[in-house]
């Protein structure tokens, strides 16, 4: 359950990840650690290997303090030439020889010193100075002791602390170089004349061996502290980063049970989820708005059928209980036939109003003269204008749009019959049509009661009414203005209203427009 999250995912992806860092960085620091270590181990040992060698006039040997073997015969510094006094039988060439073996070439961590004598070789000679530091100490200085063997592996001087257990150390293929070797907790230098003589110098490094390990789990502790640290904080990171889906998703399932009133939190509006949790806020407002207004349609579609089904039910019953004239029999049957008329109008506009909202009406599309159709609309109603008294003016400009010529008929005739129906007697009503910019519009005015302030911006809903008292016997279900709206709306265009109670309703509908019509205004 725990990986089947995205919490879960994202801290076992965070986990692999600090893992592969930490334990690479970790493995590189320890190797570079103790690398450092062995190289300062070695380069020490190398170090006193050559200071145990020393100032030549105080070597020591078999032979002596101050005497080298082979001196007395003009080889080494103590013979009877002394100091400054060219030796018998050295040439330039071996003069050369002997300032290069002096040398002390240091060589790579692994690798050795090369520690070269005095020219002709002989064997290794100690510093008495620097041996007497040793034998000083009776355990070794800093852990540190020496060993001399001479040819043959005799032991010929080791210092005080050296292990009782030395040997000396199998000869190596190049000689006068520095070697090393590691035995048990030991590291040792060691460097063997050309005569077969070996000076080895070495520790203890146990103490360095426990300084390693204690560093290895010095890493591994800060690299658990860091890995805690990292799986915290990417847990809280992730259980914020959540927390609004959490949300989303226990809103959704209200929503679904029913509570449509219910809303996403968004403590956070500038993230993704922010933005997510604000459109389905959006999406939720539109849903509700949508399950109520389905609520209201159904509740109002079933008051206004809920009418001309009384009246056919009131007059058959009423007509059935006894024998009538044939003129009451007659009489009854106009008025339920004047219900059904009304309920098969209203259960058109239903179904139209249905299918518009489906996407299931299909639309023309095709060049609209909208100035000439509206002269055919306003010359079709002119008749009932004209019986209430009405005065009925055109002011046509040249106008046109691309769309269903039948359905903007259905529109200006329907603003025309709202005009005539609820205009005052011996009112005005003025068709118009116009180009704006890339509009085509037309405006239908009339003088009629008006519409107030409150009540304007519902007049486009269905089934509302602004007088609630109105009977629905005149003919008007509240259909008329949602229908227009739906219309307009499918062409591309846009309905508006404004209005004055007592002064009169202006409703302009506009279209895109397709070309401006070249011909001359016409007015009526």
């Amino acid at each position: 359950m725990f990986t089947r999250s995205i919490r879960g995912r994202f801290l076992l992806w965070l986990a692999f990840l600090l893992v592969l860092v930490l334990s690479g960085f970790g493995i590189t620091a320890y190797q570079l650690h103790v690398t450092n270590q062995w190289a300062q181990i070695d380069d020490e040992l190398s170090q006193r290997v050559g200071a145990l060698r020393g100032d030549p006039r105080e070597w020591r040997g078999p032979g002596g303090l101050g005497k080298a073997p082979g001196a007395e015969a003009g080889f080494g510094p103590g013979g009877p030439g002394g100091p400054g006094v060219p030796r018998r039988g050295l040439g330039p060439g071996r003069e050369r020889d002997r300032d290069r073996e002096r040398e002390l070439l240091p060589l790579p961590h692994g690798g050795a010193a090369d520690f070269r004598p005095e020219l002709p070789p002989r064997e290794v000679m100690i510093s008495a100075t620097v041996a007497a530091t040793y034998d000083e100490a009776p355990s070794g200085t800093n852990g540190f002791y020496f060993v001399l063997w001479s040819r043959g592996g005799t032991l010929s001087r080791k210092s005080a602390g050296a292990p009782p257990d030395l040997e000396a150390p199998e000869t190596p293929g190049v000689v006068s170089m520095v070697q090393m070797r590691t035995r048990g907790t030991y590291r040792e230098a060691f460097r063997y004349s050309t005569l077969g003589d070996c000076l080895l110098v070495g520790r203890n490094i146990q103490p360095d061996l426990a300084g390693i390990r204690l560093f290895a789990w010095w890493l591994v502790g800060a690299g658990s502290m860091v890995m805690a640290f990292g799986l915290g904080g990417g847990w809280l990171l992730a259980t914020r980063a959540i927390r609004p889906v959490e949300d989303i998703s226990t809103t959704a399932t209200r929503i679904s049970a029913g509570n449509l009133s219910e809303r996403i939190s968004v403590p956070e509006t500038d993230s993704e989820l922010g933005r997510l949790a604000r459109v389905l806020n959006s999406t939720f407002e539109r849903l509700d708005l949508a399950f109520a207004q389905q609520r209201q349609f159904l509740a109002d579609a079933s008051h206004e059928l809920r009418t001309p089904i009384a009246v056919i039910i009131s007059e058959a019953q009423t007509t059935l209980q006894r024998d009538r004239p044939a003129t009451e029999y007659r009489e009854a049957l106009g008025a339920c036939l004047e219900a059904a008329q009304e309920m098969r109008r209203l259960t058109q506009s239903l179904l139209e109003l249905a299918r518009l909202d489906a996407g299931q009406e299909s639309l023309a599309s095709a060049p609209v003269d909208l100035a000439a159709r509206a002269r055919a609309c306003a010359e079709m109603v002119r008749p009932l204008a004209e019986a209430r008294g009405l005065t009925l003016s055109l002011d046509l400009a040249p106008a046109s749009l691309s769309g269903d010529e039948v359905r903007v008929a259905q529109v200006l005739t329907n603003l025309l019959s709202n005009a005539i129906h609820y205009n005052r007697e011996h009112g005005d009503i003025r068709v118009a049509t116009r180009t704006e910019g890339e509009e085509a519009v037309v405006e239908v005015s009339d003088t009629g009661c008006g519409i107030a302030a409150e009540d304007l911006p519902r007049i486009f809903e269905r089934f509302y009414r602004v007088d609630a008292a109105r009977t629905r016997h005149d003919g008007h279900s509240g259909l008329g203005l949602a229908i227009c709206k739906a219309l307009v709306e499918g062409q591309g265009g846009s309905i508006s209203a404004r209005s004055e109670v007592e002064i009169g309703s202006q409703f302009t509908v506009r279209f895109p427009a397709l070309a401006t019509d070249p011909r001359p205004p016409t007015a009526g």
